[in-house]
């Protein structure tokens, strides 16, 4: 199948951006499809390529789950582009549950990096598709390994892998095995300090804490007082559950563009009792926040894209906190030493010390600028 995927664009919309929004692995997904049954489900597409190109092939209605909410948007933008109306779209988006997958034939997955998120995808799909449901699952090869075929073996009894075309290549599933249930968030307990966490197969880090998160729980006792915390980016919300937990006045609001960490933050919370004081919110970055309003933000920022180190996503973030903060509000940060962010703080946020370094990591604190 020949698609013109040449009007198709990543969000946000930066027409000089030389990223493109599809890539070889969604021509193939597509082709080694076939014929699509009017009803398909499209997981993982990452700005619409999937979900516009099984339209076009023939599927009448497409359900979809994005778990970024950037890559949702990218898919609403360019159906517009192409003339499809806000009223009348022929797909819907789902969250990564039982409504997703119920009764469906036909599954068009582009696989994640994560095993774990890989692993509760074939559950859930298992657990409520068609029992004749086929998953076709793409990537590129040099992100694929066999350990995602064991996977997919795990909740299905036929697993088979296509031949390779442009560096890319497919992995069809069948023939649900009986009795699967999903086995998702799963739960870890940290005595240490003192906090249960619950995560969704996409979030990182899982169930566990990352050392640099553990080095800014620390700091948590010299972070200033206030009414309301943001934990901006807040993946499995062992930050915002810590907040809630050491502050028993404290309101907290959580934040992350990705469902996965939304509902990861919304289990961790209720695992620890604190969901009365935690808001949770899907938003990209801090724009249900009001400008010169938060009082204490605190982020650990992602710096990969794909397996890339990549500092955009961070910077874009302390700007975002530049704009939510009021005049004396702080920012706390831990980011990856060798990135060195503190000009960058400095000049976006205001005077910025730094609170504690480590070959690995480094915790800095910024006061917003008067």
């Amino acid at each position: 199948m020949v698609t013109d995927w040449s009007d198709l664009r990543r969000w946000p919309d930066v027409e000089a951006s030389n990223l493109q929004a599809w890539d070889a692995s969604d021509s193939l997904i597509l082709d080694e499809a076939g014929e699509l049954p009017d009803d398909v489900v499209v997981i993982g597409d990452r700005h619409g390529a999937l979900t516009l190109g099984a339209l076009e092939a023939g599927a009448s209605r497409v359900r979809v789950h994005q778990d970024g909410i950037l890559g949702e948007r990218a898919l609403l933008a360019n159906a517009a582009r192409r003339g499809l109306e806000p009223s009348g779209m022929p797909f819907a988006h789902h969250p990564l549950d039982a409504s997703l997958v119920d009764g469906a034939r036909l599954v068009l997955l582009q696989l994640p990096r994560s095993l774990d998120e890989l692993d509760e995808i074939a559950q859930l799909v298992a657990a409520h598709a068609h029992p004749e449901v086929r998953v076709v699952a793409g990537g590129r090869v040099k992100h694929m390994s066999r350990s995602m075929n064991d996977v997919l073996a795990q909740s299905f009894s036929h697993v088979q892998a296509s031949l390779a075309k442009q560096k890319s290549r497919v992995l069809h599933a069948a023939q649900p095995r009986g009795g699967i249930t999903s086995t998702w968030p799963h739960e870890q307990r940290h005595d240490d300090v003192g906090l249960t966490i619950a995560a969704h197969g996409g979030v990182f880090a899982g169930s566990g804490i990352d050392i640099g998160t553990r080095l800014l729980l620390d700091h948590i006792p010299n972070m200033r007082a206030a009414e309301q915390a943001i934990d901006l980016a807040s993946g499995n919300g062992v930050v915002a559950a810590a907040l809630a937990l050491a502050r028993p006045d404290l309101r907290v609001l959580a934040t992350d563009q990705s469902a996965a960490a939304v509902a990861s933050t919304k289990a961790t919370a209720a695992a620890n009792g604190v969901s009365d004081r935690i808001d949770v919110v899907r938003a990209d970055g801090l724009e249900t926040v009001d400008t010169a309003t938060a009082q204490l933000v605190v982020l650990n920022p992602p710096f990969h894209v794909g397996a890339a180190v990549h500092t955009g996503l961070a910077e874009r973030l302390f700007a975002d906190a530049a704009r939510a903060l009021e005049p004396g509000g702080e920012l706390w940060v831990v980011w990856n030493t060798p990135l060195n962010y503190r000009p960058i703080l400095d000049k976006l946020i205001g005077s910025t010390k730094q609170v504690q370094r480590t070959t690995k990591f480094t915790v800095t604190s910024s006061r917003k600028r008067t």
